[in-house]
C-alpha cells in the first residue's frame, strides 16, 4: 500500500489530535530547557530566602536589635579545582554580640605567572544557621580576576539575626562557622580586581542582586 493510500484512514479530528500532542511535547521540552538554564540562580534564590544548605541571607539594613550575648564566629576558607590562589581570612575567629555589626576581611593571591579568575561560593555551618546568618556586604557569587602577584582584601560585613534565639534547635547556638571557597573560571570579564584598588573593590564585588 503507497504512503498516499495509508493516509486515507486518518480523519480530520486524529490529525488535529497529532498535531496537538506533537505540540504538547515540543512546549514540554522547551519548558524543560528552560528550567535548567533557570534551575541555577532559582535555587541559589531559593537558598537565600530559606537559608537552606547553610545558605545565608542578603539583607541591606542592621538589627533592630542587639542582645546582650555574644557569638563566636569563625573563618574559613578554600579553593578548588587548579585555581592557583592562596586564599585565607585575615582572623580565624571573631566573638561579638548577636545582632551587633561585625566585620571581617578575607585576602586571596594569585600565586601564578598569569591573570587567573575565580568565583567565590559560601555557606554556613550549623546549616540551620543559615537563615539567621544576615550579611550586609560580601564578596560572593561575583567573578574576580588577579594579575600574577597581585593581592586583594575582601570584607564580608554581617549580624547574627537576634530570632535566633527563638528557635529551640539554635537557641544555646555558641558558635557559627563561615565557609567560602573559591572555583576557578575560564574566560571571564572581571567584575573586580586587586587594581581597582582600595574601597572600590569593595563596591565592585559587593554582590548588588542576589547576595552572597
Amino acid at each position: 500500500m503507497s504512503g498516499t493510500d495509508s493516509n486515507k484512514g486518518v480523519t480530520p479530528a486524529r490529525q488535529r489530535s497529532n498535531l496537538m500532542i506533537a505540540g504538547a511535547c515540543a512546549a514540554f521540552f522547551a519548558g524543560m530547557l528552560g528550567m535548567a538554564y533557570a534551575s541555577v540562580p532559582l535555587y541559589r534564590l531559593f537558598c537565600q530566602i530559606t537559608g537552606y544548605g547553610g545558605t545565608t541571607q542578603r539583607v541591606e539594613t542592621y538589627a533592630d536589635r542587639v542582645l546582650d550575648r555574644t557569638i563566636t564566629i569563625r573563618f574559613d576558607a578554600n579553593t578548588a579545582g587548579a585555581l592557583p590562589w592562596e586564599f585565607q581570612p585575615s582572623a580565624r575567629e571573631i566573638t561579638g554580640r548577636i545582632g551587633e555589626t561585625m566585620k571581617a576581611t578575607y585576602r586571596a593571591v594569585n600565586r601564578f605567572n598569569v591573570p587567573t579568575y575565580g568565583r567565590a561560593t559560601f555557606n554556613v555551618t550549623p546549616e540551620m544557621a543559615g537563615a539567621y546568618f544576615n550579611k550586609i556586604e560580601c564578596f560572593c557569587f561575583t567573578d574576580t580576576t588577579l594579575a600574577p602577584g597581585e593581592s586583594l582584601d575582601m570584607p564580608v560585613v554581617f549580624y547574627v539575626d537576634p530570632d535566633i534565639v527563638d528557635v529551640p534547635e539554635l537557641k544555646d547556638i555558641r558558635t557559627i562557622t563561615l565557609s567560602y571557597t573559591f572555583f576557578p573560571i575560564e574566560g571571564a570579564k572581571p567584575v573586580a580586581s586587586a587594581s581597582d584598588g582600595g574601597d572600590n573593590n569593595t563596591a565592585k564585588q559587593a554582590d548588588g542582586k542576589l547576595g552572597g
